[in-house]
């Protein structure tokens, strides 16, 4: 329901109706419910399916059933929308007692329902929001009721033209419109047969309205009409009648080939109309018209929805105009609330000592709960490498802006298997005794432990190609079965080597190990960043020129997402937030955060 639809919060009360008016009152179903003295009788209500509700008991004192004073009976009011009376009854009721307007509408032509008109009055004024007085609209087919017209002329003073093309509805509009005192404002004009805009504006040359308002023909045919062919089986039933006459509810080819027809005419208009606007039945006819519309090149396009309980309908507009205010359609509203909200988290009070403790290990000089997550966060994200820098807040909260130049949360745990997986395939060195009586046997028996890592790991391609004057470069070119034993020997010796090296380091050995430890920190790295397996480049060197190195990612040119990371004390727990700024996808945001959360969590889990 639109936001400012008086029924939105607030729906007619049926009981204070009916007992103001008796017109109404006899199709208004009262029933009373409360709690019976005796529990063996049990109240329950039927009839929904009806739009009735009935209260009986049931149980052996069911005939003697007494209500205890306390109990507070509730009395149920309700009214069945099959009975095409109860509907025109409450129709006229409603618009009498809120709006003043006194109409009559025969049973044999479309009854309307106050909300739902009132939702289509509520978007026309957004849509011509502040343009100037006095503002004038067309209403296509105004119906018996000429609600539109009334209810627009009522509250807001609008001048209407309203077309009919069936006569008992024509001569109901005329009589509506005198009754209520609103000629001055309502023109209601009878036109022939299948006329929309252009022959109705063949007269009045020199105006330009503000607007055009249609509640077009839903079907194309008597089966569609009862919902043979058109509803889907597992639907259920429509809870109202539909009273409406066939040049009310039917048109050849249904609402999508009415439309059609009139965004032809406003193609020939164009700004006679600032805004061209027609309430849909059917969801499946807003994708085509948006289309259509697209195609013929209109400017400016918008939709809405409305939504009456478990009526639906939806609404289409198009201007020609540059200087109109588009309105954003209901989806995309939800979609800025939704990204408006930020994700948060929440640390219990019983785990903040331990966070404390953890901040206060890490060298942190932080007092309070809120000072030392703040700097566990910011050791998580400099260790993430997302740039962050802290912001201006109040004094019982930190804030940190953060940017993300690229993804390093994501796979963490396989990122650490990895990097563990290769310390432990780290070569290890066998003892004197077995390398000085090493046999084929020996030899074959240690294939399982050292092939792999000489061929696809650069470090130790680096180390053999130091140690090359022991071991020969002549063993590594040989090609086929041959090939597999010399690698055996050569990491056999690789394992020799620095074994000896550690044992007994000589100045050289030393640069040796520091070299094979600094390539052993490269391929750690290259891991935790989740490259592949296999041949790996060599490492930057340190002399390269600036122009070729990375840039830094203090002041990234592009990044991920940019948000803001805030801190805070709720009663005892600490609450951290995460705002959306701006970036590719707020999906990546939330990987983030539920980063920084199980990270959190573990430091409590293990202290």
């Amino acid at each position: 329901m639109h936001p400012r639809n008086r029924y939105k919060d607030k729906p007619p009360d049926f009981a204070y109706l009916a007992s103001k008016y008796p017109d109404f009152q006899q199709h208004v179903h009262t029933s009373l419910a409360g709690r019976p003295v005796n529990h063996d009788v049990v109240v329950f209500c039927t009839g929904h399916e009806s739009g009735k509700v009935e209260v009986k008991a049931v149980g052996y004192l069911a005939e003697k059933l007494e209500w205890d004073l306390n109990a507070r009976p509730c009395f149920f009011s309700s009214v069945n929308f099959k009975e095409p009376e109860a509907v025109r009854a409450l129709t006229c009721t409603l618009l009498k007692e809120d709006f003043g307007l006194s109409i009559e509408i025969p049973l044999e032509r479309l009854i309307p329902t106050v909300p739902l008109r009132l939702n289509y009055i509520h978007w026309v004024e957004d849509l011509i929001d502040g343009q100037k007085q006095p503002r004038r609209g067309i209403d296509i087919g105004t119906g018996a009721s000429c609600i539109y017209p009334l209810l627009g002329a009522t509250m807001n003073g609008w001048y209407f033209l309203a077309t009919e093309v069936d006569d008992i509805c024509f001569d109901y509009a005329m009589k509506n419109v005198e009754q209520n005192s609103l000629s001055d404002l309502i023109k209601v004009v009878k036109v022939p047969q299948k006329t929309l805009l252009m022959d109705a504006l063949k007269e009045e040359t020199e105006i330009v309205y503000d607007f055009c308002m249609c509640n077009p023909p839903f079907f194309a045919n008597q089966l569609e009409a009862k919902g043979v062919n058109s509803r889907n089986s597992r639907r259920p039933p429509p809870s109202s009648v539909n009273t409406g006459g066939v040049t009310e509810i039917m048109a050849e080819g249904g609402e999508l080939e009415f439309v059609k027809r009139i965004i032809h005419d406003s193609l020939q208009l164009k700004k006679r109309l600032r805004w061209y606007s027609c309430m849909l039945g059917k969801k499946c006819s807003l994708a085509p018209l948006k289309e259509e519309l697209r195609k013929q090149g209109v400017p400016k396009v918008t939709h809405t929805e409305f939504c009456q309980g478990r009526t639906m309908r939806w609404a289409l507009a198009w201007s020609f105009y540059d200087d109109v205010i588009v309105p954003s359609p209901p989806s995309k509203k939800r979609k800025l609330e939704k990204a408006k909200k930020p994700l948060s988290f929440v640390l219990p009070k019983a785990g903040l000592k331990e966070l404390q403790a953890k901040a206060k290990a890490l060298g942190s000089a932080a007092r309070g709960p809120v000072d030392s997550i703040g700097a566990l966060l910011e050791k998580t994200l400099s260790d993430l490498r997302v740039t962050h820098k802290r912001v201006p807040c109040s004094k019982q909260e930190q804030s940190l802006l953060l940017t993300a130049v690229e993804n390093t949360w994501i796979h963490s745990r396989e990122k650490r298997r990895e990097g563990s997986r290769q310390l432990r395939e780290l070569p290890r060195a066998p003892h004197r005794a077995a390398t000085s009586s090493a046999t084929s046997s020996a030899t074959s028996s240690q294939t399982p432990l050292t092939t792999a890592a000489p061929a696809t790991n650069p470090v130790f391609q680096n180390q053999s190609s130091k140690n090359s004057t022991t071991q020969g470069e002549g063993a590594q070119n040989k090609a086929g079965s041959a090939q597999e034993p010399e690698r055996v020997e050569n990491g056999s010796s690789l394992k020799e080597t620095s074994q000896d090296m550690k044992l007994n380091p000589t100045a050289e050995q030393k640069d040796v190990l520091e070299d094979v430890s600094g390539e052993d920190m490269e391929l750690s790295t290259c891991s935790e960043t989740g490259q592949e397996a296999g041949p790996q480049e060599a490492p930057v060197p340190a002399q390269e020129p600036p122009s070729k190195r990375p840039k830094s990612p203090v002041a990234p040119e592009h990044f991920l997402f940019k948000c803001l990371l805030n801190v805070m004390m709720e009663e005892c727990d600490v609450v951290i937030e995460m705002h959306w700024v701006e970036g590719q996808s707020r999906d990546l945001m939330n990987q983030l955060c539920t980063y920084l959360k199980n990270t959190l969590l573990r430091c409590i889990a293990k202290p």
